[in-house]
């Protein structure tokens, strides 16, 4: 399974911004704005909040598991790269969403002073702020679940997970 990669994270949130500021541009030329939910950073925030209780609980597990301590329930490799699926893509999806509402947010910036147009500037970067934890807790949860290189950089074995 290949590791999540901050490029292409990176590269889909500003393509995600850039075709998004440009969408609001046009759509407010044509008429009304659509509205940024205060869903957004809320159903963001709970998916990061998720994958963190995941990658705690399995960061747990794995380690009674090393330390050999009595009645230590072993996890499962199909439910680790489960979960690592699971960060990768929600670390994906996080990063679209951030993006195009990080676009959204840049074009509002230029009209706070309407109070509604400020409140979605205010969702929208509540938004972007929810994406990047998602994706910090991919990061965390992948990194969790990664097996160990078979030697270290000094040449001694590495521990078994």
């Amino acid at each position: 399974m290949k590791e999540l990669r901050i490029r292409t994270l990176v590269g889909v949130f500003v393509v995600a911004g850039v075709l998004s500021w440009a969408g609001a541009r046009l759509w407010n030329a044509v008429g009304t704005l659509p509205r940024v939910p205060l869903a957004a950073p809320i159903v963001l925030a709970l998916i990061a909040v998720v994958l963190l209780a995941t990658a705690l609980s399995l960061r747990a597990r794995l380690k009674a598991q090393r330390e050999r301590r009595p009645g230590a329930t072993g996890v499962d490799p199909l439910v680790a790269a489960r979960a690592v699926v699971f960060g990768q893509a929600s670390a994906l999806v996080a990063a679209l969403v951030a993006g195009m509402y990080g676009g959204t947010g840049a074009f509002l910036l230029e009209s706070l002073e309407i109070p509604s147009r400020r409140d979605q500037a205010i969702y929208a970067g509540f938004s972007v702020l929810a994406g990047i934890a998602v994706i910090a807790a991919a990061f965390f949860l992948e990194r969790v679940c990664k097996l160990p290189d078979d030697e270290d950089t000094n040449g001694n074995a590495a521990p078994a997970a």
